[in-house]
Parts: structure tokens; sequence; C-alpha cells
């Protein structure tokens, strides 16, 4: 019996859940810029991410951030599922 994942609704369910994922983000740190800050530098082992961070976000830039991550998310998960089908045969 072969279990093969379908690399379209893979690619698609990862974009899915990593834009979803984006969007709490941006609107985490639009509402609690401070506290996000704190809180994703803990994600990071504690480094202090406000130094790396731009000031100045734009509704654009979360736009254009958003179709890259949901983008690369459908590539990433097309070629997971296509080597995860390769290696399950």
């Amino acid at each position: 019996m072969t279990d093969k994942l379908n690399e379209k609704k893979v690619a698609f369910s990862l974009a899915g859940t990593s834009g979803i994922i984006y969007i709490i983000c941006a609107v985490l740190i639009a509402i609690f810029p401070t506290g996000a800050m704190k809180a994703f530098g803990f994600l990071f082992h504690g480094i202090d991410i406000s130094k790396i961070s731009n000031a100045s976000v734009t509704f654009a830039s979360t736009i254009l951030g958003l179709i890259e991550i949901v983008a690369l998310s459908i590539i990433v998960g097309y070629i997971f599922a296509i080597i995860y089908n390769k290696i399950k045969k």
C-alpha cells in the first residue's frame, strides 16, 4: 500500500499555513511592536532582533512579504511532496 502525497495539496496547504502565520505576525508587530520584538527574540535564543528590524514597516512591504512567503511556501511544499513520494516508494 502506497500513500502518495498530492504535491499541489501539500504545496497550497503549506502556503496557506505560512500566510496565516505571517499575517498574525504582522498584526502582532503592528499592535504590540516592542512586545512582539521581545517575544520573537526568544525564538532566536534571546538575540535582540530589534537591532536588525526595520522600524518603518509599510502596508506595501507587508503585502510584498506575504506574497513572497506564500510563493516560497508553494515551492518548498511541492519539492517536499516530490521528495517524500520518491523516498516512500
